[in-house]
């Protein structure tokens, strides 16, 4: 159990308790992306010392919220993830994320990014009602790095998934062009024209990216 504690008899209380520490709402955000070994949750953590991390994963174990796994041989690897309960707090991340990108921009020099947190923060704005049906391709590259997703449309709204399907158009920039795009900040073209984007195959099926999200229509809003 987490020392941190609230002398109050409410749920928030006690949520706060368990994931109010420093660190330990980001070590959730890896986590839901996925089981990740000790050291790639150090490595995407730039900052956080090994102590601070073990002491961390122990809190959440002993709640119930993360577990180990052993992977079978020949690997032979120690991984955690989000228990089932551990799983229940994405729609409250999600919020979070929809919450916190108002403050994101402008960057803080020095900040560390990960290609791969793309896929929570493109969920966080992505539409859940009926939109056109398309698979758009895209890749979110950050220096060296790179993270390639499928954007898929339909009835059901919007999902991103890791990989590059099969599609007749992606794009390929980085997050903050790919915000400006789909926020319609920034057209497609212009992007474009200034080398911040680069689109293979169909500009027509790539330009359709906004309307598969809501960041531009909670932009009018706020400006309201």
């Amino acid at each position: 159990m987490s020392k941190l504690h609230y002398p109050q008899f409410c749920a928030l209380a006690r949520a706060a308790e368990l994931i109010g520490e420093r660190w330990t709402l980001l070590i959730i955000r890896e986590l839901l992306l996925g089981p990740k070994r000790f050291g790639d949750l150090l490595d995407h953590l730039d900052g956080m010392s090994p102590t601070l991390l073990a002491s961390r994963l122990t809190e959440l174990i002993n709640s119930n919220i993360v577990r180990r796994i052993t992977l079978p041989r020949p690997v032979n690897a120690q991984l955690y993830e989000l228990t089932e309960i551990g799983r229940e707090i994405q729609p409250a991340i999600r919020e979070l994320i929809r919450w916190g990108g108002r403050f994101l921009f402008p960057p803080v020099p020095g900040d560390a990014f990960e290609p791969d947190w793309v896929l929570l923060g493109l969920d966080a704005i992505a539409k859940r009602t009926p939109v056109p049906e398309v698979n758009i391709g895209l890749v979110v590259s950050h220096g060296s790095k790179s993270a390639p997703f499928t954007i898929a449309g339909g009835l059901a709204g919007t999902t991103i998934r890791r990989g590059l399907a099969p599609c007749k158009g992606s794009l390929e920039a980085p997050f903050d062009a790919v915000l400006q795009i789909i926020g319609k900040s920034v057209s497609l073209e212009e992007a474009v024209a200034s080398q911040r984007a680069k689109v293979q195959g169909s500009t027509t099926l790539v330009r359709k990216l906004p309307q598969l999200f809501d960041l531009a229509e909670r932009r009018r809003a706020s400006a309201e």
